[in-house]
């Protein structure tokens, strides 16, 4: 009868992602893994075994003795890798039509569809994701549904409302004034209303501070990268942050604005397309860690007349997009702390893993740039004691892919076995592979 019982248990545990029985009866998991990039060292260990028990892995040795009644799960044929982490996504919209994103949806319209875009970024790999900007707290509304299990998605680090200056990159422009769009607002003008701005989004669920340092592509403002706040202003947003706990993500394209905002103390600027060697040397010596989203703007070229974008905006990307990639490959060459961010959200759901090849072809070695999604960007989100590598203690989020993306990461693009906190949510690597130990 006992046996029976934790038959069935492994059964709604492989057939029901949504499942997360952790009682003393949940039978332990096994990964046989044919290959594990080991993201710690920097190599690839072979014919290793990795035991979970409930959302937690208890070891890895290639040598580990299956305990009595353990799922086993065959992954011989594959690359097993930690879940990937996309630093920069905005996982509650993806653009379908200019004006109709602006003008004939609310943000009921983004949280009724957000869970399919959570779950197409999970089956992709990413089982960590930090999203830097969603209106009206649906962003906090999806990581609250994820962690109560009661849809599928990334575990989440959410920034709420980006803050930025009245007629910036955050707020509506080039439109009449009389035109007024409902919802909460992000602007924030002068150090005292900035510290308010702060404290009501940490009252509201962030986890981090999204500033927007400076202007921006997506938007029909005039310049691209010019700064939207004075040096005074940044220091106040990052005080007030870490008064909280908080970090602050930094939306900065132009030089001066990623200067201020590094000097400031942010933990991470976002885009960085107009780097200099000065403002290089200043990230290396503050420890600031850049994302650069230096994929999208090949679908941007490509897409975006079709989705009705203005022409105004088309033209500050064609600018920017090699500009921003060259000075990626100078950061790269200097040391600089790059974590893995798309831009998601800009770009279908889903396409996470596009990015990659743009940052070997742009200066990192594959290895370096699975180190970007993995390691440094639990780094970066303060999650390193959790995610980011297969070791013991951490949780068990674990992909994995039908060739070495060592020698070709663009396989990073079709990952085949998703697991996040011990449960499967995708297996195309080993179908038909699981077998059930019993005593």
């Amino acid at each position: 009868m006992k046996t029976m019982m934790k038959r069935l248990c492994v059964l709604l545990i492989l057939c029901c992602p949504y499942v997360r029985a952790e009682s003393a009866e949940t039978p332990p998991a096994v990964i046989k893994a044919g290959h594990l990039v080991d993201v710690t060292t920097g190599t690839v260990l072979h014919h290793q075994m990795i035991l979970i028990q409930g959302r937690t892995i208890q070891e890895v040795n290639p040598l580990l003795n299956v305990p009595a009644g353990a799922v086993v799960i065959d992954l011989m044929n594959s690359w097993v890798l930690p879940g990937l982490i996309d630093c920069h996504t905005h996982i509650t919209s993806q653009p379908e039509n200019y004006y109709d994103d602006l003008f004939r949806k609310s943000s009921i319209d983004k949280a009724i569809t957000a869970h399919l875009l959570a779950r197409r970024t999970l089956e992709a790999g990413f089982t960590s994701c930090r999203d830097v900007g969603a209106p009206d707290f649906v962003d906090v509304a999806l990581k609250k549904a994820i962690e109560s299990g009661k849809i599928a998605g990334p575990r989440l680090a959410v920034a709420t409302l980006a803050i930025g200056a009245t007629g910036g990159h955050n707020d509506l422009n080039g439109f009449s004034p009389y035109l007024r769009l409902e919802g909460f607002s992000g602007i924030a003008n002068g150090v005292d209303e900035i510290r308010k701005a702060v404290r009501f989004q940490i009252k509201n669920g962030a986890d981090l501070i999204k500033m927007i340092a400076t202007a921006g592509v997506m938007t029909e403002e005039e310049s691209v990268g010019a700064p939207q706040y004075s040096l005074e202003e940044m220091k106040a947003m990052v005080n007030e942050a870490a008064l909280w706990g908080r970090r602050v993500a930094a939306h900065a394209h132009g030089t001066e604005g990623i200067k201020r905002a590094v000097t400031a103390g942010v933990a991470s600027i976002e885009h960085g397309s107009l780097l200099d060697d000065e403002v290089i040397r200043l990230m290396k010596q503050q420890g600031t860690y850049l994302v650069a989203d230096i994929y999208n703007d090949d679908y941007i070229l490509a897409e975006y007349a079709r989705l009705g974008y203005p022409e105004m905006i088309l033209e500050k990307e064609r600018k920017i997009g090699r500009t921003q990639r060259e000075g990626f490959q100078r950061a790269v060459r200097a040391g600089v702390n790059i974590a893995y961010g798309t831009d998601a959200g800009v770009y279908p759901h889903g396409w996470n893993g596009k990015q990659f090849v743009h940052m070997v072809r742009w200066g990192m070695t594959p290895m370096q740039a699975i180190q970007s999604a993995t390691k440094t960007a639990a780094e970066l989100l303060g999650w390193s004691d959790k995610v980011g590598s297969i070791t013991p203690g951490k949780l068990a989020d674990i992909v994995a892919v039908g060739g070495d993306p060592l020698k070709d990461v663009s396989v990073l693009e079709n990952v085949s076995f998703v697991m996040k906190d011990g449960v499967v949510y995708k297996n195309e690597a080993s179908k038909k592979r699981y077998s059930l130990q019993t005593p």
